[in-house]
């Protein structure tokens, strides 16, 4: 998957080609899936974060939600598509980058005509953390799995993960 270079003076080095990472496919409502690239448990950080890549078809949503620990970035690198935050859409295309700080609402919509893509950096890290417990594992390429639900769970890996008792259910 990835090549390391430890050096404890200079800190540690990671590449993750294109089609590596761990690889998830989402349940309902996203139905798309994400790439974890980049978390403390695949290489040593001074700082914790995570980032990755998230995409979902045409017709899919990430359901409203906020973060009560973590601040988000997203960048958003294919599709059409809308942001709602705080309750206001934002057009979302290639190129959009979008900072979520704490506790602030957002969603995403896929309501465009292929899928919405973008790279997402949450600090302090647990969002892939979130995508392990409800996604089910994957690899780069294959069909997507008929639609599945979220797990019975779900609410107590919110609460365990990066998601505010605030969020919209």
């Amino acid at each position: 998957m990835t090549a390391k270079v430890e050096d404890a003076e200079r800190g540690h080095l990671l590449v993750v080609p294109p089609d590596s990472g761990e690889h998830y496919w989402q349940p309902v409502p996203a139905n798309g899936h994400i790439t974890v690239k980049l978390a403390p448990d695949l290489v040593h950080m001074d700082e914790k974060f995570g980032l990755g890549t998230q995409t979902i078809p045409p017709g899919s949503f990430v359901r409203e939600h906020l973060h009560d620990r973590n601040e988000e970035v997203l960048f958003f690198l294919s599709g059409r598509g809308r942001a709602v935050l705080d309750g206001e859409d934002h057009p979302v295309t290639p190129g959009t980058m979008i900072y979520v700080g704490k506790n602030r609402l957002h969603m995403f919509v896929n309501d465009g005509d292929t899928d919405l893509s973008w790279m997402w950096l949450i600090v302090p890290n647990g969002l892939e953390t979130f995508f392990r417990a409800i996604g089910r594992k994957g690899t780069m390429g294959e069909p997507a799995p008929a639609p599945f639900p979220r797990p019975a769970d779900v609410l107590e890996i919110e609460r365990r993960t990066v998601f505010g008792s605030s969020a919209a259910r």
